[in-house]
């Protein structure tokens, strides 16, 4: 049978999307939901200046930090993020103000200043650090479920990936229950942590697989997104 196209013209078939080839099944309700059934919970936590403390300070950070190892009954992932620091939209800030000055002093200082921090991030690259505990919620290994039926969801990873609401919350409930004990933990340790909420975890996952496009290409309202699976 001839073709109707020649090959050169034909446009190349869409392969599969790339949402599934990760183990991330949906993300709603502040919570990453895995294709196997499990939960995640991230947290943002801020860094201390450990060198600048005390001695007495250093001691009280270590021994806060011993009591919330030993606290902990589940394992947890620390995560440390590293990240060339973006400064465009800063320098082009800049260039509008030298723009808008009129003052002849201050348009210099402006100009000069510009050209230092231009100088600064050419000698090395500034790196932007964030730090991040993600707390997993794994509901098979629950006490109170029979072999046969953690066996009968485990081989079901559909069942898993759509939970129904009543489900989803049942399994929410024990996440958040680890999350206050991992927050009064680093609270103790004189650190601040913030839970990721959904917007905020499409964006850090948004990053994490498109580095290169993310720099560029901001995400915008979830409300707004629309997905094809």
């Amino acid at each position: 049978m001839p073709e109707m196209q020649s090959p050169k013209l034909a446009k190349p078939k869409p392969g599969p999307s790339t949402v599934r080839f990760l183990d991330i099944a949906e993300i709603r309700d502040d919570t990453v939901v895995l294709k196997d059934g499990t939960l995640r919970a991230v947290v943002l936590v801020s860094s201390i200046n450990f060198a600048l403390k005390s001695e007495d300070e250093q001691e009280a950070i270590i021994s806060a930090y011993v009591s919330f190892l030993n606290s902990l009954e589940h394992p947890i992932e620390v995560v440390i993020q590293s990240r060339k620091l973006n400064i465009d939209s800063y320098m082009s800030q800049l260039v509008q103000k030298e723009r808008e000055q009129t003052n002849d002093l201050l348009r210099a200082q402006i100009a000069d200043y510009r050209a230092f921090i231009k100088d600064l991030v050419e000698l090395g690259e500034i790196m932007n650090k964030r730090f991040y505990i993600v707390v997993p919620f794994d509901p098979f290994t629950a006490k109170n479920k029979s072999f046969w039926t953690r066996l009968r969801e485990i081989l079901s990873p559909g069942v898993a990936i759509k939970l129904r609401d009543k489900q989803f919350q049942e399994r929410k409930d024990g996440l958040e229950l680890r999350l206050n004990r991992i927050l009064g933990g680093l609270e103790s340790m004189g650190l601040s942590a913030a839970v990721l909420n959904t917007q905020t975890l499409i964006e850090l996952y948004y990053s994490v697989y498109n580095p290169t496009v993310g720099e560029t290409q901001k995400l915008g309202d979830i409300e707004k997104l629309q997905v094809e699976i």
